[in-house]
């Protein structure tokens, strides 16, 4: 091993995401990753729980930026605007575009990551509908809103992800959520029900 160097954490989440990518994820074990790393697996375990977690480390602070930029609008904005502003702030949590993408075809091609995401954005939105009730919204529509919300989410992440133009995470966010809200004015759709 070698001496001690800073940012373990960095140092592991790039040698996982590396031997992910190169061998996948479930024939990469903990102590591969620490050894790329020039690390010990107990220095890996001081830092993430199990592999998984190097992918889902700091959700905590994606969840918190939604929160927050809730609690922080005034009470009198539509509560759609209250979410697409809290959706645009969480991006304030990602890394570079670069390292989102990574991340999320590393997950989409592993069953077990992407429950582990599926469970954290269910968390996420379970927050943000509590976050939204805060502020005397009914249940059912911080429900939706939140569910909303983080639909818009995926669908700006993924075109901002693929956007061979490089726009900035708030330019998807603010396309999808105009989508979002332009369903319910949508007459085709009011004719089917």
């Amino acid at each position: 091993m070698s001496r001690w160097e800073p940012n373990a954490p960095g140092r592991l989440r790039e040698a996982a995401f590396a031997l992910y990518t190169e061998q996948g994820y479930d024939e990469t074990t903990v102590a591969e990753i620490a050894e790329r790393a020039g690390l010990t697996e107990r220095t890996f375990f001081r830092h993430f729980a199990d592999k998984r977690e190097v992918l889902f480390a700091g959700s905590e602070g994606f969840s918190s930026a939604f929160v927050q930029a809730i609690d922080a609008a005034p009470i009198s904005d539509p509560l759609l605007s209250v979410v697409a502003a809290a959706v645009e702030a969480a991006g304030a949590a990602f890394p570079p575009v670069e390292v989102v993408g990574r991340r999320r075809a590393l997950i989409l091609a592993n069953p077990e990551l992407l429950e582990r995401e599926l469970i954290k954005l269910y968390s996420t939105a379970n927050a943000i509908a509590e976050a939204l009730r805060r502020r005397g919204t009914p249940d059912a529509a911080a429900v939706l809103a939140a569910q909303t919300g983080l639909s818009a989410l995926q669908v700006a992440m993924d075109r901002w992800i693929d956007d061979p133009a490089g726009r900035p995470w708030e330019f998807h966010v603010r396309e999808a959520m105009d989508a979002a809200r332009s369903l319910a004015d949508d007459p085709r759709l009011a004719a089917r029900s």
